[in-house]
């Protein structure tokens, strides 16, 4: 998976168009957008700081939010120029545009080291439609175009994937090559036990990841809602927990893929469960842990593991040389059915001799709630992204990119 860097290519007096992932939250404060979370643009300093190093003309483009084709000032970009300039240590210039002559001066205009930010590319309906024109007017930007945005690289965009038609120099950036080797090659050949850890709602959005991971992990975890899934396959009992009835066939061929490979495929062994759920107000009714292998009852819905669970795969944990998470053991953003995560976020963290890589989503945000996201090796920018590469799917951004020689 290796892809020409930044590093192998000459950038001194060339203005380099750089995609990057600036879709972060903002919250209106005294009628004012503020960045609620600026890790996304954190993500991109030491790219940008090496093109200025090199001499390169920094041009940056990126999407907020889904303005739809319209000019909406809530979802502007402007509000990141500030935090940007102050990670950078160096003023950006913001460009009211990101094609046409308000763009194409700005980019005529830098010198050497100076950096520029593109208005919202979602500003058009071309960018999401991959509109052949729109990517040759942002080519006239550019000498060189760097892809540094892996949260967006799923996306056939034109500024993911059409812009790079026109644009004869292509590189990706340091968080895009970081991106790859954590979710490519550490997994070509991880470093054993390998342990994944699978959870969030549905069956349905990762059993391609399921299928694809199976023929190289040791031990496969399973929890949140798609456990019940799993669980109705083995013909249990689950109350009304959210499932997939028309799912259980493709939970089966799983379940037999596992016990012919080898793999130890672990589902929860006890459940958190509640009568009464309000998912948007946030509250349960007081909820009770199930025993050991007990059916969920009738009119209780299960919303955590339990702490038997807790144990089985944790011991798992401790033991990996490598783990992989993707999506959370329970209803995380409520504080009753938090309890499963954020233990299995805390052994995770424990395992300070594993390679341990969270990848992306749900995961991403329980590991940070639990706060140790500094004792990990590698947290994805990726929700769907590292989703869609983790099945083996290939990535438009990527793809545009060259293979090293």
């Amino acid at each position: 998976m290796a892809k020409i860097t930044i590093r192998d290519i000459p950038l001194k007096g060339k203005r380099v168009l750089v995609r990057v992932d600036y879709n972060v939250p903002l919250q209106e404060k005294d009628g004012v957008q503020v960045i609620t979370n600026d890790k996304r643009i954190r993500e991109t300093v030491p790219t940008i700081k090496y093109l200025i190093e090199q001499g390169a003309r920094v041009i940056l483009c990126a999407h907020l939010g889904r303005p739809k084709g319209k000019r909406d000032p809530k979802q502007s970009l402007a509000p990141t120029v500030k935090a940007l300039s102050d990670l950078l240590g160096t003023p950006v210039t913001f460009v009211d545009d990101c094609i046409g002559e308000k763009a194409e001066k700005a980019a005529a205009a830098l010198k050497d080291g100076e950096v520029a930010l593109l208005e919202n590319l979602r500003y058009y309906n071309e960018e999401e439609a991959n509109d052949d024109a729109f990517s040759q007017k942002l080519a006239k930007l550019a000498d060189v175009y760097v892809n540094d945005a892996f949260g967006a690289a799923h996306r056939a965009h034109a500024s993911t994937a059409g812009v790079a038609k026109y644009v004869p120099v292509r590189a990706i950036g340091f968080l895009m090559e970081k991106e790859l080797r954590f979710l490519g090659d550490e997994l070509e050949s991880p470093k054993r036990p390998f342990v994944v850890i699978l959870g969030g709602a549905k069956v349905s959005d990762k059993i391609k990841v399921i299928d694809r991971l199976l023929d190289k992990a040791n031990t496969i975890l399973i929890g949140g809602a798609m456990a019940y899934t799993f669980a109705l396959a083995l013909g249990k009992k689950i109350g009304k927990s959210l499932s997939e009835p028309d799912k259980v066939d493709i939970a089966k061929q799983a379940l037999e893929k596992a016990k012919a490979k080898g793999v130890k495929f672990l589902l929860p062994v006890d459940t958190y469960v509640v009568e009464e759920f309000d998912f948007k107000a946030k509250t349960v009714s007081p909820g009770k842990y199930l025993k050991p292998n007990e059916d969920i009852p009738d009119g209780w819905e299960g919303v955590d593991i339990g702490p038997e669970t807790v144990k089985l795969f944790s011991a798992e944990i401790a033991s990996a040389g490598t783990v992989l998470w993707n999506g959370p053991m329970g209803v995380f953003e409520v504080a009753e059915c938090a309890v499963g995560t954020f233990a299995v976020a805390n052994a995770i963290a424990a395992n300070s001799g594993a390679v341990s890589i969270i990848g992306g989503g749900d995961s991403v945000a329980a590991i940070k709630k639990a706060g140790v996201s500094d004792k990990v090796t590698f947290i994805s920018t990726g929700g769907g992204a590292s989703l869609e590469f983790l099945e083996g799917r290939e990535l438009p951004g990527v793809a545009s990119i060259p293979d090293k020689k």
